[in-house]
């Protein structure tokens, strides 16, 4: 609730005069039964049409009043919450830009879309429902109350008794709600992970047939929202009755009442009736704005909880004179172990190695031996949980993080695009790249040869995570975006697996004569890939196995034999030097 009481300070102009003309409204909605008994019991029963038109004409200058305040109220309490849903909404955005890798691997992507879209809505609906309903419930309801007893003082106990039963009712209702309702928005996030997952996947889902299973999990998760659904809806269902039988018990007593008290006086039992609809529907009121906020408040503890979010990655005071990245684009890992949040197992141990400025280093090994996370630890996406990674000899956690990043470019294993144009894609790399520069990387990719071919070439408009490129084109085209970075250090972690050997070749050949004084880590499962660069790292279990040269790890690392076996075969070894297949591979 604070988080509302927040936002709405920030827009208290907007929010005063939408609660000036609520009051407006309200004013006029509590007249008009009085004005009506006047016209009955003065006008009509004295048959003075002088009268009826008077009260009539101020009748119809109350309800233009109260119209009047109406729109101008709706307006704005409707601007206030969508400017108020729009600044939480990007308060979430910026806070998750600020996070590592482990809080958003620990809050989940579904669960974080869930808070921004549907989560904030209810809030939304909430803080717009104050400023429409939940203050004018509570004014509607005392005036009609006040105004009943001014008619008919011995109703006054009558009156306590019904609201001190229908208040006991709200409060169950919340207090049976809360719960409810914040286990309905976690069922959605379960929902929207499974969604994301099959939408994601559907490829692999209709490759395999999966479809059934795949509906049976939706299935399964939509019953769930539906059950939690079912559990909040059952207690409005059972509370919302109860509070009308109480308000229509009350109208059932005051008609009993006023029949001894009000005979002849008809005028003055249509306003108390007319006042006891007003309390009826204002308490109606207040128990769904209520059931709202019950919503708002489990909704807004969500939201919270993600701009409490620690970031797991602290920006250090940097020390003395590490402002900026040294020249140097040498790496060092030092006894370096990372295990991620949850897992017993450590994903990498003690790795140890360095790699000097303008090496290629080639990193192989197994699936699951740790390659992706030890690349990932050099722009810092995670912090070792022991031992040190340094860039250019200093500590990855003493340099600040976007300065760290703007000499890193990374192409994942995973291909990402965005919707827009090829070109505003690759300009990601580089802001103010000119079309030229663009199309050198692109060439360097080789993803000019295709681009070019395109009716609208770099102009061409990809659809969501480039959906109508192939896989072989997406990563050429993030290589591209990479290389018009030019960074200091090119982390490649097993970018052209879509593509054919030739291909790969090419890519490879252009990327290295490219980047000769830039340091190069380079992540492949083909061992014809690893074995020209200057360096092999080999890894298994996590662990570093082997570093060195081709041959030498030939002759002493069993796991890298045992990759050269599977898929070159026990061939005698090329008599090529080391620096004459590089030489081969940057002018081949």
């Amino acid at each position: 609730m604070k988080l509302m009481i927040h936002y709405i300070k920030k827009h208290m102009g907007m929010f005063l005069i939408a609660v000036l003309f609520l009051s407006i409204e309200t004013f006029a909605d509590l007249l008009q039964p009085t004005f009506m008994s006047y016209i009955v019991d003065r006008g009509v029963k004295g048959q003075e049409p002088g009268l009826i038109l008077r009260y009539g004409l101020i009748m119809l200058g109350i309800t233009a009043l109260g119209a009047l305040g109406a729109v101008v109220r709706n307006t704005y309490a409707s601007r206030t919450s969508q400017l108020i849903g729009k600044e939480i909404r990007l308060a979430i955005y910026e806070k998750v830009q600020t996070l590592s890798h482990e809080n958003i691997d620990r809050l989940q992507p579904a669960s974080i879309i869930t808070r921004i879209t549907n989560d904030v809505t209810q809030m939304q609906n909430f803080i717009n429902g104050i400023m429409r309903i939940m203050l004018k419930a509570p004014v509607t309801c005392v005036g009609a109350v006040a105004l009943i007893i001014f008619q008919m003082p011995s109703l006054l106990p009558l009156m306590l008794v019904i609201l001190v039963c229908a208040g006991l009712l709200i409060y169950g209702n919340m207090k049976m709600g809360y719960p409810r309702f914040d286990r309905m928005q976690r069922k959605l996030d379960g929902l929207n992970r499974t969604s994301r997952e099959f939408l994601g996947a559907i490829r692999v889902v209709k490759a395999f047939r999966a479809e059934e299973q795949e509906r049976e999990k939706f299935e399964e998760a939509s019953m769930q929202l539906a059950q939690a659904g079912i559990s909040s809806m059952r207690v409005m269902a059972v509370f919302g009755p109860l509070i009308n039988l109480t308000v229509n018990a009350g109208i059932v007593a005051l008609l009993w009442l006023s029949g001894r008290e009000l005979t002849g006086e008809i005028g003055r039992l249509m306003a108390c009736v007319n006042y006891m609809t007003q309390v009826l529907f204002a308490l109606g009121m207040v128990s769904n704005i209520l059931n709202s906020a019950v919503r708002a408040v489990a909704s807004s503890a969500r939201v919270q909880e993600i701009l409490d979010e620690v970031p797991a990655q602290k920006e250090a005071e940097p020390e003395r004179g590490a402002e900026e990245i040294p020249a140097s684009g040498g790496i060092q890992f030092r006894q370096v172990s990372f295990s991620y949040a949850g897992s017993a197992r450590p994903a990498l141990q003690e790795a140890d190695f360095s790699v000097r400025q303008g090496e290629v280093v080639g990193i192989i090994g197994p699936t699951g031996s740790g390659k992706s996370t030890l690349v990932n630890l050099a722009p810092r996406f995670y912090d070792a949980t022991s031992g040190q990674v340094l860039v250019g000899g200093r500590d990855v956690t003493q340099i600040p993080t976007a300065r760290l990043r703007e000499r890193i470019a990374v192409v994942p294993q995973k291909a990402l695009l965005f919707t827009g144009t090829i070109q505003d894609n690759l300009r990601w790399g580089s802001k103010d790249a000119s079309l030229e520069e663009i199309r050198r990387a692109a060439r360097i990719a080789c993803a000019d040869e295709f681009v070019s071919k395109l009716p609208e070439g770099y102009d061409t408009l990809l659809g969501q995570g480039g959906v109508n490129l192939s896989g072989g084109q997406k990563q050429r085209l993030s290589i591209a975006r990479a290389l018009l970075k030019k960074p200091r250090i090119l982390i490649l972690d097993d970018c052209t697996s879509a593509l054919d050997a030739t291909t790969e070749a090419r890519v490879l050949a252009g990327i290295l004569g490219d980047v000769r004084k830039t340091t190069v880590l380079l992540v492949s499962q083909r061992i014809s890939t690893v074995m020209r660069t200057d360096h092999i790292l080999c890894m298994e279990d996590g662990k570093i196995c082997g570093f060195g040269s081709h041959e030498e790890l030939l002759k002493t690392c069993e796991p890298y034999r045992a990759i050269y076996r599977s898929q070159i075969g026990d061939q005698t070894l090329p008599g090529a030097s080391v620096s004459e297949e590089k030489g081969g591979m940057l002018h081949g």
